[in-house]
C-alpha cells in the first residue's frame, strides 16, 4: 500500500516523519481562490466539520453562504481520530442527519468499519460508530460543499474582522483576508477550530499553528478580544501515526465490526456499506512504558509549564494517564487504520506531546509495536476559545449582532459536537438575516439541545465532550428515533427535505400501527401480544409469528426494534415525558435581563455570584448552574413573580 499525505498525495515515509519540522502552509497568494459570491448572506470562517454544516444549513434555508478556509484541500479534514460517532456522539450524528445535515451521509459513504456500541445495555445508551477512511471522508465532505446549491468556497487566511456600529452595539459585517481582500455579509459564523492564537508542542519544540502544515489565526483572535469577548486557553492533543508494515499484527487482539452494520443516515439506501470493511486491533501499555514516561515527565510541555491551557479530562494524554492513575499497570490502546490506501495507523489512547525520541522509546515497549516505525509524532495544540456563556441558545454572540460561533471556538471537542453546533449556528444565522424566528432545540428534544444548553449555562472551562450521561432525558433521545423526533420539525422551516419528513411520518405511523395490532391481539391465556413483548426475554419475532396483519406492515429492522423499545420502556418513557411537562413552567419562566442579583435577599453568595456572571435566560437554565441550589431557584422564582406583580400594579 502506498502512503498519502493529508491532501491525498503519494509521499514518502521520510516526509511524513518530519512532522514538527514541516513548515506551516503560507497564506494563499492573491488569486489562488475559488470563485467568491458577489453577494452573500452568511459568511462561514473555517472548513472543518462545524463550518461545513453551518454553510450547508444556511444554504438549505435559502441563504447565500460563503465558506472561507485556509486550504480548500483540507475542507472536511479529520485532524485527529479517523472515526465518526461513539457514545453520546453517535446520537448527535443521527440528529444532524435528521436535521438535513451531511455528516451521517459522508460517514456512511466512507466508513471502513461500523459498530453499534453498548448493545448489551439499554436502548438509551446504544450508539453507532464507524472507522473512516480519512482521505475519502475529506474528499466526500468537500464534494458535499462544492455541489451544494447556494454555497461558494473561498481559499484564504482570515486575519481579522470587519466591524461596524449597529443598534445595540458593535456588529460584524465581514472578514479581512491576508491578501488584503474584504468579504462582507450581514452574518458571520466563526468555526475556527484550534487555530486561534494556536501553538503546537512536541517536547521542548514549539511551532505556531493549529494543525501540522497550517498557520495560526492570531489577528482574528485579537479582533474577537477587541469586541469585548472573554477568551481563555484550551489544549488538545493527538497520538503518533505508525507504519502498518512495521507492526506485529499477530500479537494484537483483533476487533471486528458488526456483521450486519447500520448506517448513520436515515435516508441511506442499499447496498450498505459501500466500502470494504477492515478490523481494528487492541493492545496495552506496560509497566516499562510507564517507567519511561515517568522518567521523562519533566519534558512534557504541560508538566514543564509551557502549556497553560486546560486539557480534556475525559480523554487525557498518555502521560496524564500514567501520572493520575498510578495504580494501573496498563492502559488500553486501539490500533486503527486511517484508510484503505494508506499504511498510516492511528494509535488511539496514546495522545502525547512528549519529545519525539521519548515517544519512540515508550511506543517500542508496547506489545506488537516493538519495531513500529513512526510516520508522525504526537503533539499538543494550545489555542484560544471564547467562553460560551456569552452566547444565546442560537449560538449567536449576545453582545455582537450578526456574529455566531460554533465548534471548538466554543470550548468543545470532537467532530460530532462541532457538526451539531455548526448546523445550529448556520441555520440561525440564515434565519436572523431573513428576519425569521430562531431554531432552538431544548434539552428534552435533542442531544444537540443538551450540548448547547450545557455550553451557555455551565460555561465549561475545559474541553466539552458529549456523553449520554449528560442527557437527563436520554431515553427520549435515542439514536434510533432521531428522525421521528426532529425531521418533520426541521422540514417545516426548510432545514430538512420534505421527502425525509414524509418518510419519518410514514415510519412513525407504521410503528404506531404495529403497537396497536399487538395490543389488540391475544394469545392463549388471554394475554395480549404486547404484554408478552414487555418481558425482557421476548423479541419482536416472538410476538409477530401468526399475526399476518403485522407482517403486512413490512417493518424494517430499525422499525421492529423501535416497536420493542417503545413497548418495553413505555413506563419509563411516560415518566420522562411527565418530568418534561412538570419542568416546562420553569423553562418558560424568563428572568428579566436587567435583574440585579446583588439586591436579591436570601440567595446564597455562590448562587448570586454565578447568576450575575452567567445571566441565565430562564428559571430552568438557572437551576442547572453549578452552585445554584433548589432553594436558590425557589427564592429566585419568588423575586421574579414579585417583580412581575409590582410592574403590573397588582
Amino acid at each position: 500500500m502506498e502512503t498519502r499525505d493529508a491532501a491525498g498525495r503519494s509521499v514518502s515515509n521520510e516526509w511524513l516523519g518530519r512532522v514538527m519540522q514541516e513548515p506551516v502552509h503560507p497564506h494563499p497568494a492573491p488569486g489562488s481562490t475559488a470563485r467568491a459570491a458577489a453577494q452573500t448572506d452568511v459568511l462561514v470562517v473555517g472548513g472543518g466539520h462545524a463550518g461545513i454544516e453551518a454553510a450547508l444549513a444556511a444554504a438549505r434555508l435559502g441563504a447565500r453562504a460563503t465558506l472561507v478556509s485556509f486550504r480548500i484541500d483540507r475542507v472536511g479534514e479529520m485532524s485527529c481520530n479517523p472515526a465518526i460517532g461513539g457514545l453520546g456522539k453517535g446520537q448527535i450524528v443521527r440528529e444532524v442527519d435528521a436535521l438535513g445535515g451531511a455528516m451521517g451521509r459522508v460517514a456512511d459513504a466512507t466508513g471502513i468499519q461500523f459498530r453499534m456500541l453498548n448493545t448489551g445495555k439499554g436502548a438509551a445508551v446504544r450508539a453507532p460508530r464507524c472507522q473512516s477512511d480519512r482521505h475519502l471522508y475529506r474528499a466526500a465532505a468537500l464534494a458535499a460543499v462544492e455541489e451544494a446549491e447556494g454555497v461558494e468556497l473561498v481559499e484564504g487566511a482570515v486575519v481579522g474582522l470587519v466591524l461596524e456600529e449597529r443598534a445595540g452595539g458593535p456588529g460584524v459585517r465581514g472578514v479581512r483576508l491576508a491578501d488584503g481582500r474584504e468579504l462582507t455579509a450581514p452574518a458571520v459564523v466563526l468555526t475556527t477550530g484550534t487555530f486561534l492564537r494556536a501553538v503546537m508542542h512536541t517536547g521542548e519544540s514549539q511551532v505556531a499553528g493549529g494543525r501540522v502544515g497550517e498557520a495560526s489565526a492570531d489577528g482574528l483572535s485579537d479582533d474577537v478580544a477587541r469586541l469585548g469577548l472573554r477568551l481563555a486557553r484550551l489544549k488538545t492533543g493527538t497520538p503518533p501515526r505508525l507504519d502498518a508494515k512495521s507492526i506485529d499484527w499477530e500479537r494484537l487482539e483483533e476487533q471486528g465490526g458488526d456483521a450486519d452494520p447500520r448506517p448513520f443516515s436515515f435516508g441511506n439506501a442499499a447496498p450498505f456499506p459501500g466500502l470494504p470493511q477492515v478490523p481494528c486491533h487492541v493492545t496495552y501499555t506496560s509497566e516499562r512504558t510507564h517507567e519511561i514516561i515517568r522518567a521523562n515527565i519533566h519534558r512534557a510541555p504541560m508538566y514543564a509549564g509551557r502549556i497553560h491551557g486546560v486539557g480534556p479530562r475525559y480523554c487525557p494524554s498518555v502521560e496524564d494517564k500514567v501520572m493520575r492513575f498510578a495504580d494501573k499497570d496498563r492502559h488500553q490502546i486501539f490500533v486503527e487504520p486511517e484508510g484503505l490506501t494508506t499504511d498510516a495507523i492511528y494509535v488511539n489512547g496514546v495522545s502525547t506531546s512528549l519529545p519525539a525520541e521519548v515517544q519512540e522509546a515508550f511506543i517500542h515497549t508496547v506489545e506488537g509495536l516493538e519495531n513500529a516505525r513512526f510516520l508522525r509524532h504526537g503533539y499538543a495544540v494550545e489555542y484560544d476559545f471564547v467562553r460560551p456563556s456569552q452566547l444565546a441558545d442560537t449560538l449567536a454572540v449576545r453582545a455582537v449582532p450578526g456574529l455566531f460561533l460554533a465548534g471548538q471556538i466554543n470550548g468543545t471537542s470532537g467532530y460530532e459536537e462541532a457538526a451539531g453546533q455548526g448546523l445550529i449556528a448556520g441555520a440561525n444565522a440564515a434565519l436572523w438575516v431573513q428576519d425569521r424566528a430562531p431554531f432552538v432545540l431544548k434539552r428534552h428534544e435533542a442531544y444537540v439541545g443538551v450540548m448547547v444548553d450545557d455550553l451557555i449555562v455551565s460555561d465549561p472551562s475545559e474541553p466539552y465532550r458529549m456523553f449520554s450521561s449528560r442527557a437527563e432525558y436520554r431515553l427520549l433521545l435515542r439514536q434510533d428515533n432521531a428522525d421521528r423526533r426532529l425531521t418533520r420539525r426541521a422540514a417545516a422551516i426548510g432545514l430538512a427535505p420534505r421527502e425525509a419528513a414524509d418518510a419519518a411520518g410514514r415510519k412513525e405511523a407504521r410503528i404506531r400501527a404495529a403497537i396497536d395490532l399487538l395490543g389488540a391481539s391475544f394469545v392463549a391465556g388471554g394475554r395480549s401480544r404486547i404484554e408478552i413483548l414487555r418481558r425482557p426475554e421476548a423479541s419482536f419475532a416472538d410476538v409477530a409469528d401468526g399475526l399476518p396483519a403485522l407482517l403486512e406492515l413490512a417493518l424494517d429492522r430499525e422499525e421492529k426494534e423501535a416497536v420493542e423499545i417503545d413497548v418495553k420502556y413505555e413506563g419509563y418513557i411516560e415518566r420522562q415525558e411527565e418530568n418534561v411537562a412538570r419542568l416546562a413552567k420553569q423553562e418558560a419562566t424568563e428572568i428579566p435581563a436587567d435583574l440585579d442579583y446583588a439586591s436579591l435577599t436570601g440567595l446564597a453568595s455562590e448562587a448570586r455570584e454565578k447568576l450575575a456572571q452567567l445571566k441565565p435566560r430562564t428559571l430552568g437554565a438557572a437551576s442547572r448552574i453549578d452552585g445554584v441550589r433548589p432553594p436558590d431557584v425557589s427564592l429566585l422564582a419568588i423575586h421574579i413573580e414579585r417583580r412581575r406583580r409590582e410592574r403590573a400594579g397588582t
